[in-house]
């Protein structure tokens, strides 16, 4: 049982150095932000000029925010402990 609770609520955010809250707090920003940007790429399927590039600004800002901030975060703790040795 304990297994299952660790898999479910705690490897996951451990794997991406968050706690659990942390987490929920950046899933639900993603949650939001993409529910915004299908609204725009809704809009924008029927009012081609409305909403031209929300969807692929979006895309870029949720992929900095995920990917290259926590590539960010490493680096600097790397090198923090780097410096502290």
């Amino acid at each position: 049982m304990i297994a299952v609770w660790r898999k479910l609520f705690v490897d996951h955010p451990d794997s991406v150095e968050e706690t659990y809250f942390e987490h929920m707090g950046a899933a639900m920003y993603f949650c939001g932000a993409m529910l915004y940007t299908g609204f725009a790429c809704f809009v924008h399927a029927f009012i081609p000029g409305a909403f031209e590039k929300t969807g692929s600004r979006m895309v870029t800002h949720l992929h900095d925010r995920m990917v290259a901030n926590r590539n960010r975060k490493t680096t600097r703790e790397t090198t923090t402990l780097d410096a502290a040795e």
